[in-house]
């Protein structure tokens, strides 16, 4: 048996792998991670995409050898959001599926989102983790007797027509949006999705090109939105729309340049989903405001709070046969798009809502923003993560007055303000995430619980 070479266990996170490229992932990483999967999921036939980053091709062409050598076959669809992947392995029926990404991060990262059938994604507590243990244990299977075959397949004009298939492309209006790719995958497919529609687009960093040579494809980050703000204001557009680097997560500018959170954002999503579907179930993960839940009950849905990250969003989704979930850092999932989170359908969704409902994306926004008061998420670095036990603990015990529970860190209701703080996966931080009936009450709470969480 092969013995697999030393291999960084730093690189194995909560929901994908990834590092700094080469000195935390390279090809020969990538390699024994494809010989893992296929492994660990016994799997027989695998698609594999890539970003648009450097080391991407590489890194692929490495985790596509490792995969051929245990004995699966390859379909390579190149180069590929993620979502597109997703739709790919859940479509074509695969055991499963990788794509070589590091999202939103910085150019020198590189990494690996992974899928089961039906797109069910690895994560740490299911997959990734066993992946580690593979290759560290120098556990893979010998090499298959005969390796699989690889093959490429285009999967472009099908995933367009799946995805423009969640609205009704006539009844969109011509309005005036400003699209922002950050040079990510989002250059390669939203111009084949706009092309279908009416709208009159501005393109902003549109060039695939994975040196970012315009700033980084994270528009969570501030400074990474100001070219789509401005252009925005400027051009008087009733909407703009910007997607990270891989593209399975789009964020929302209104017509005043004003950022969207993701709460609003589901909120507005699920009232969407409610108009043709009546009645349907909607998850929203437990940072999010209370506009979530009012409005799904609202229009008649049953709405369920759930635990933070994608696995476990996706597994509720389908206990529950929910139509829709969303996640405010801008996850946003859809019961038939396989239970799977996808960057297009909410800017889609999102349009027909506005030509529906004959508002800009302003007026749609206006009785969220005069009734929900949010600090967004705030985090904290602490000193290690041995502290953080201690630090819940205590904020349950200074806010026992109110209703405590701990699906996912502590978070506590009372009838005016509500929190939540949860550790990260990933690093050594606290997050916080506050909401009040008044921004007075808001700030006075956040800076409250923030100095306990900061003593």
């Amino acid at each position: 048996m092969p013995s697999s070479p030393p291999i960084n266990a730093d690189i194995f996170k909560a929901y994908d792998v990834r590092g700094i490229y080469p000195g935390e992932v390279d090809e020969e990483a990538a390699r024994s991670i494809g010989r893992a999967f296929v492994s660990y999921l016994k799997a027989n036939r695998i698609a594999v995409g890539r970003d648009m980053r450097l080391s991407s091709p590489s890194l692929a062409a490495a985790f596509i050898a490792g995969a051929l050598e245990q004995g699966a076959d390859v379909v390579d669809i190149g180069l590929a959001a993620t979502d597109m992947l997703y739709f790919a392995v859940a479509s074509g029926g695969f055991d499963g599926g990788a794509e070589v990404t590091a999202s939103h991060n910085p150019k020198q990262y590189n990494g690996l989102k992974m899928v089961a059938a039906q797109a069910l994604p690895l994560s740490g507590d299911q997959g990734i983790g066993a992946l580690y243990e593979l290759i560290a244990g120098n556990r893979i299977p010998p090499l298959a007797g005969r390796p699989g075959t690889r093959s490429e397949a285009a999967v472009l004009d099908a995933y367009v027509e799946h995805v423009l298939g969640f609205i009704d492309p006539t009844i969109v209006q011509p309005f005036k949006v400003v699209l922002d790719a950050g040079c990510g995958m989002g250059g390669m497919v939203a111009p084949r999705l706009f092309a279908r529609l009416p709208c009159r687009t501005t393109e902003l960093c549109f060039t695939v090109d994975g040196r970012f040579p315009t700033h980084e494809a994270n528009p969570l980050i501030e400074a990474n939105r100001r070219d789509i703000v401005e252009r925005v204001v400027a051009e008087k557009a009733d909407i703009g729309i910007a997607w990270d680097g891989d593209a399975d997560r789009c964020f929302f500018i209104d017509g005043q340049g004003g950022f969207v959170p993701g709460d609003f954002v589901t909120a507005l999503l699920a009232e969407a989903f409610l108009l043709k579907h009546p009645g349907e179930t909607v998850i929203y993960d437990l940072r999010a405001s209370y506009a979530v839940k009012e409005t799904v009950a609202r229009y008649g849905g049953r709405a369920l709070m759930n635990r933070v990250g994608h696995a476990f969003i996706k597994r509720r989704m389908r206990d529950e046969n929910a139509i829709f979930g969303g996640e405010v850092t801008g996850h946003y999932y859809f019961r038939d798009n396989f239970y799977a989170d996808n960057g297009f359908i909410p800017a889609l969704l999102m349009l027909e809502l506005m030509s529906k409902k004959k508002m800009s994306l302003e007026q749609l926004l206006e009785p969220l923003r005069a009734r929900y008061f949010i600090s967004g998420e705030i985090n904290t670095k602490v000193a290690s993560m041995d502290v953080v036990g201690g630090r819940l603990e205590a904020l349950a015990s200074r806010y026992a007055d109110g209703r405590v529970y701990r699906m996912d860190g502590v978070s506590v209701e009372y009838p005016d303000w509500h929190f939540n703080v949860r550790p990260s996966n990933t690093e050594p931080l606290l997050r916080l995430n506050l909401e009040a009936i008044t921004e007075e009450l808001m700030v006075m709470k956040r800076d409250e619980v923030l100095q306990m969480i900061r003593a």
